[in-house]
């Protein structure tokens, strides 16, 4: 009869079979790599509007402006700054790096309303750029600035209700949601664009290049991208018959019309993870209460008349219209990776990535306790108990152990050397493993003492 440690070591290595056969090839990196594919240009170039939420981004909020203002893109193209009442100086440093490239006329810079109860600070700012999108830019900084000061002391306001008056020709074609600690290369949106024109993509969004200077680092990040890959393989993303949908929110371009259809973001308002539930909803385009119900970050259904879901009127009348057999729309998506693209937010000590990791962790397990528990058996069993049993008094669980941890740091070495890190850092899989594992359990006990979902100041969960 095989021993206790023989059938855990069978099973922890017929589990990374299954990842490295089965799993959409998440680990192969260079499939979905952007920089070396080859992006055709479309014969016209469309409309795009670049909108940037920035929350105390002083440091950063310059090189990523600039960065956009920079673009080498075809077509028309603006950009829509929304301050999420920002405890700096960041709106004043955006105006003045526009200024310092004369594109003050390519540039609007808004303070968001105040926070409705029940929105995530990321997604009331995007969706009130999206309102601004709309409208006409107004060059002059004296004007943005007033209007800003008006809209600080404004009351909140319904979400996403376009103007009647608004005319096709002011209307993008594509909104570019990027974050303000990102900086571009400047042919960025021309690759989305055409990305997304040649392959009819509803949405396309870029994982950019975290940095991995520091030791904390060099020793987590690049474990922060193999899982995520894990979790949402890009070959099933971009795989319409398939239901897994994620997207990286540092770099979304999004069709207006998707966005129009699924009703804008009032139906995914409350979602931390608010990048992979924005993809969700536009893969699978189903009605906005079913979107919300399903939600695992909306911890209650809106009960007050002036929480319910507000839409604008083309989305009203979109999802009145009953589709066959009460079939979804669905919608064409796709995720990528870039090293041309670079998140300039550093992280110095493991404290900080911990809590980067915590912040949603125990969303991405839908607040659930036996999925919390499970998770955490799952990771012992998959990255920690394949080095535990190289200990084991017989050969065989040996045998199977070594050759578990053989193969894990093979398919982690293609994103080690993504991000151009010595191959020996692949064998510290198990090692950083446990780190997320307590990472995971602090964002669960976070959240029963009611401070999850912790980002600038504010709690979201």
């Amino acid at each position: 009869m095989p021993s206790t440690a023989l059938v855990v070591a069978s099973l922890s290595l017929t589990i990374w079979l299954y990842l490295a056969i089965a799993r959409g090839k998440f680990w192969r990196l260079q499939d979905f790599d952007d920089d070396a594919a080859k992006h055709e240009p479309p014969t016209t170039w469309p409309k795009v509007i670049a909108i940037v939420p920035a929350r105390n981004e002083a440091a950063t909020i310059a090189q990523a402006l600039t960065s956009l203002l920079q673009q080498k893109y075809e077509g028309e193209f603006s950009v829509v700054l929304i301050d999420d009442h920002s405890e700096d100086n960041t709106a004043q440093i955006a105006s003045q790096a526009a200024r310092a490239l004369n594109a003050e006329s390519r540039i609007e810079i808004r303070v968001a309303p105040p926070l409705p109860e029940g929105w995530t600070g990321k997604l009331w700012a995007l969706n009130e750029g999206v309102c601004r999108g709309a409208a006409p830019l107004r060059p002059s900084p004296a004007t943005n600035a007033q209007m800003s000061a008006d809209l600080s002391r404004a009351e909140p306001r319904e979400p996403l209700r376009p103007s009647p008056a608004t005319n096709a020709h002011s209307k993008p074609t594509y909104y570019w949601f990027t974050d303000a600690d990102i900086v571009h290369a400047p042919d960025t949106l021309h690759r989305l664009v055409a990305r997304a024109e040649h392959d009819h993509l509803d949405l396309a969004s870029l994982m950019v290049l975290l940095q991995a200077k520091t030791l904390p680092e060099r020793a987590l990040i690049p474990a922060f991208l193999f899982f995520f890959l894990k979790l949402y393989p890009p070959s099933w993303i971009a795989n319409p018959q398939a239901s897994t949908a994620g997207a990286a929110g540092g770099c979304i371009l999004l069709r207006s019309e998707a966005l129009q259809r699924i009703g804008g973001f009032a139906p995914i308002r409350s979602e931390v993870i608010d990048d992979c539930a924005l993809a969700r909803a536009v893969k699978v385009s189903e009605p906005i209460l079913a979107v919300l119900q399903r939600s695992p970050s909306t911890n209650q259904q809106p009960s007050k008349p002036d929480q319910q879901i507000l839409r604008h009127p083309e989305a009203q009348q979109i999802s009145a219209e009953p589709t066959e057999q009460g079939t979804n729309l669905t919608g064409q998506i796709w995720m990528g990776l870039t090293r041309a693209s670079v998140s300039l937010r550093a992280y110095t000590t493991f404290r900080e990535i911990r809590d980067l990791i915590a912040r949603t962790a125990f969303t991405q397990l839908q607040y659930s306790a036996p999925l919390l528990l499970g998770t955490l058996l799952a990771m012992l069993l998959i990255y920690v108990i394949p080095v535990v049993l190289l200990f084991a008094p017989s050969p065989a669980p040996r045998i199977l152990a070594a050759s578990t941890w053989l193969l894990m740091s093979l398919l982690y070495l293609p994103t080690i050397r993504f991000y151009r890190l010595s191959p020996a850092w692949a064998a510290t899989l198990p090692l950083t493993a446990l780190f997320y594992s307590y990472a995971t359990f602090l964002s669960a006990a976070r959240y029963y003492l009611g401070r999850g979902a912790q980002w600038k100041g504010r709690s979201q969960a």
